[in-house]
Formats: C-alpha cells, structure tokens, sequence
C-alpha cells in the first residue's frame, strides 16, 4: 500500500457473501487529508503532463460557457457546471495513470496515458456511459425546475442571480436544486469513487469496478463522505476562478484519488 502520510488502514471483515469485499481496507477521517498531500506530491513530481492535461479541463468549460451563451441557454451554465462533478472521474484517468506509473518507476509521457484510456476502453465507455446518465438526469431535472419556478421568462446573468437569491421563486429553484443534485450526486459518487482506479490497477471489468466502489463507500461512509464533500471544495474552488483553476484543481483531485482508491481498496498482491 502506497504510503499517504497516514495511520495504517486495517483490513476488513473476512470474504462474504459479496465478492471483492475481502478488498476493503477500513480507513479513518484523517486519511483524506493524506490523499491531497500525496495528490499534490505527484503533481508536483509530473507538473507538465498533470498541469498540461489539467488546461483541457479549463479550454472545454470555456468552450461549453460560450455554446450555452450563444444558444441563450445562459440558466444552463452553472447546472452544466455542477454536472461535469458527476462525470469527471472519467476524464481523471489520466490523472490515476500518472499517479499510477509514478507508484511503479514506469515511464511518463502522454503516450502512455493515451494507453491507460485504450487499454480497457470498454470499460471505461461503460463507466462513462453511466456517468453520463446521471449528468443528463442532472441536465433534465435542472431544465424542468427552471421551466417551473421561472415561466415564460428569459433571464441575463445578472437577472438571474438577482431572482435566484431574493425571490421566493429563486429560493425553492435553489432548494430544490440543491437537494434532487445532491441525490444525484450520491449515487455518481457511490459507483464511480474508486471504481476506474479498480478497473486500472486490477483489470476487473466494470460491474467489478463498480461493486467495489459501492463496497468501498458504504463500509467507510464517514471518511469518504469527507472525501466527497472536499472533492466538491477544491473543484468549486477551480470553477470560481474564472475555470481557470481548474487547471490545478483537477489534477489535485485525480492524483489525491488514486491514492483515496489504494488506501481503501487492497490490491489482492499485496495479500
């Protein structure tokens, strides 16, 4: 196991009736913490490839902010921009590669992340495709509680801000928002935190992937709660910064998650 600066992880219950749940490791509220430190150490240690990839991140937010903009589908951005949360675990195995090859002493260089994305493609489509459901049901509810709280009614940045946060209409689009996002959210969460790191390091196809990070969640609801709620920190904290920096913030998080998925998954190797 891969060191993050932490208390040890102790291994949980004997196999059961689930498969792979001899694979996870019982952790504490202190180890995220550990896996930003290690997370920013491999950035630190790879900053072109990790900052280089990262600058994609920031160029398809633009890109997507100006479409939205020139359609007049200006209510959509920041829907938009809370559901690309629910399906960037995709877009981080780059991230997991580098953090993986620097785990190993294997060489780096933007071939090899392109082999971390061919060399199980069906699976990462199938995680994909699956993260992507959940942004469209993300799109679509967003769309609908607009349509409702705002009818007949077209709305500029500014107006919408101004509605949003001090009318009663705006409130209930907010609350509501907040708690069907949320719902979402813990569900993209539940099947995709450690998943396409299990996928990688394990070659255990995608329904595998997927009962392990459902296993991994629950049985350390606590700590990976923290996880998901810093994770949801550091990427607002990109996106407010004009997305700009989310050429640090997304790196950070892909190379703290590799080490969020070492340190609660073991890798049957190592037993």
């Amino acid at each position: 196991m891969t060191d993050t600066g932490n208390t040890e992880a102790t291994p949980a219950a004997p196999t059961g009736a689930l498969p792979f749940q001899d694979r996870i490791n019982t952790i504490t509220t202190q180890e995220p913490w550990g896996w930003l430190a290690a997370g920013w150490r491999d950035m630190r240690t790879a900053p072109g490839l990790s900052i280089g990839y990262g600058v994609l991140f920031v160029a398809s937010a633009y890109a997507v902010t100006i479409g939205l903009y020139q359609l007049d589908l200006i209510y959509m951005i920041w829907p938009m921009a809370a559901g690309f949360l629910l399906i960037a675990p995709v877009f981080c195995v780059a991230f997991y590669e580098i953090s993986r090859r620097l785990e190993n002493g294997l060489e780096l260089n933007f071939s090899a992340l392109a082999k971390a994305w061919c060399g199980d493609a069906k699976c990462v489509l199938g995680a994909g495709l699956a993260l992507v459901f959940f942004m469209i049901m993300w799109i679509r509810v967003a769309a609908l509680i607009y349509a409702i709280n705002f009818p007949y009614t077209g709305l500029s940045i500014e107006e919408m801000t101004v509605k949003t946060f001090f009318t009663t209409d705006g409130l209930t689009f907010l609350a509501v928002g907040s708690i069907l996002g949320a719902v979402l959210a813990f569900l993209a969460f539940l099947v995709s935190a450690v998943s396409l790191q299990a996928m990688l390091a394990q070659n255990i196809g995608f329904l595998g992937g997927v009962i392990i990070s459902v296993l991994a969640v629950t049985r350390n609801f606590a700590p990976m709660m923290l996880w998901a709620a810093i994770i949801v920190v550091v990427t607002a904290a990109g996106v407010a910064f004009a997305f700009i920096g989310l050429a640090i913030t997304m790196p950070l998080i892909g190379h703290a998650s590799w080490h969020a998925y070492r340190s609660v998954v073991r890798d049957p190797s190592e037993d």
